[in-house]
């Protein structure tokens, strides 16, 4: 495995009872990535990260994170994997430094002074130090969660795998949880499952999409965004001799629509694309070529990911 992959898996697969929760999965995962793992409820998700982590055998196919095998290397994966479960729980009488200390002994066999420092960082990474000491039944959902990752991350693993870590928070809590993702990539890979695409949007590199226990999407998140079914689609709007602009891109192979949408003065198109090199170095060119066509805006479209989720969701279970 090549030391840039931290997670492979080959026609990785998982039936229950004769039902397939997982069918022949390949994914890659670079390392010091976020990697949101996106389908709806039933998808696969929790069943992908039970295998990755050796809670759960496969019917077929095989993985490997860091190149040990997940069935015959367990205990090898398992040292440099760091885990967060959906709901996290906890003694509600204990403190979070007293959470992260028990958790750190099971780690680390240094002298306790070692020990104290490595709880005292993580509280402050996860910003619980100014509650380090107070019972965690008074612990919000979100401070529950941020000790959770805390917990996750103590032994500062070189994978973290988080399964919905903002699923019941609110927006401040989703809020602080993204941040403490972002500030982890320094150190570690980050890979964790989630339905809040918005987050997604947000903080994530790479996204794979499950549905029905197939991969049906693996992209940087940017493509992803930038259009869907292989095409790209450039957003532009001009002012002026917008006929003759028009007529210019329609001539060249490589453009496949022109999608106009009246703009008041302005002319609006959306123009399809097969070849992103030569769009990239022609487009602007060809709009520009009449000094009586003025370019108010031109870019990549982007699309939110909720709705090229769904398309894609969609489109899949109709094909089925």
């Amino acid at each position: 495995m090549s030391d840039d992959v931290v997670i492979r898996t080959h026609n990785l697969s998982k039936s229950f009872k004769g039902v397939d929760a997982l069918k022949s999965l390949d994914l890659e995962v670079r390392r010091n990535s976020i990697f949101g793992f996106l389908g709806p409820n039933g998808a696969g998700k929790t069943t992908t990260i039970k295998l990755l982590l050796g809670l759960a055998r496969p019917t077929a196919g095989s993985a490997e994170v860091f190149g040990h095998d997940i069935v015959g290397d367990t205990i090898h994966v398992r040292r440099r994997i760091g885990y967060l479960v959906q709901e996290p729980h906890y003694y509600e009488y204990m403190t979070a430094r007293e959470i992260l200390r028990f958790t750190a002994r099971f780690f680390y066999r240094g002298p306790p002074t070692a020990i104290e420092e490595r709880v005292a960082d993580t509280l402050e990474l996860v910003g619980l130090a100014d509650k380090a000491d107070r019972p965690i039944k008074g612990f919000s959902g979100g401070e529950r969660q941020r000790l959770g990752i805390g917990q996750a991350q103590v032994n500062h693993p070189d994978l973290l795998i988080l399964d919905e870590p903002a699923a019941s928070l609110d927006p401040m809590g989703r809020r602080d949880v993204l941040a403490i993702m972002e500030r982890l990539r320094e150190r570690a890979t980050v890979f964790y499952s989630t339905h809040i695409l918005d987050d997604v949007q947000r903080v994530s590199d790479t996204v794979a999409i499950l549905n029905h226990g197939e991969l049906i999407a693996k992209a940087p998140i940017e493509e992803l965004l930038a259009g869907t079914r292989g095409q790209t689609v450039y957003a532009v709007e001009v002012r002026g001799n917008a006929g003759e602009a028009r007529a210019r891109l329609e001539a060249q192979p490589w453009v496949l629509d022109i999608h106009a949408a009246p703009n008041g003065n302005h002319a609006e198109w959306h123009v399809s694309v097969s070849d992103d090199d030569a769009a990239e170095s022609q487009l602007l060119r060809l709009l520009l070529a009449d000094e009586r066509t003025t370019v108010t805006r031109f870019g990549r479209r982007t699309y939110k990911l909720e709705d090229v989720f769904m398309d894609l969701v969609e489109e899949h279970t109709n094909g089925h």
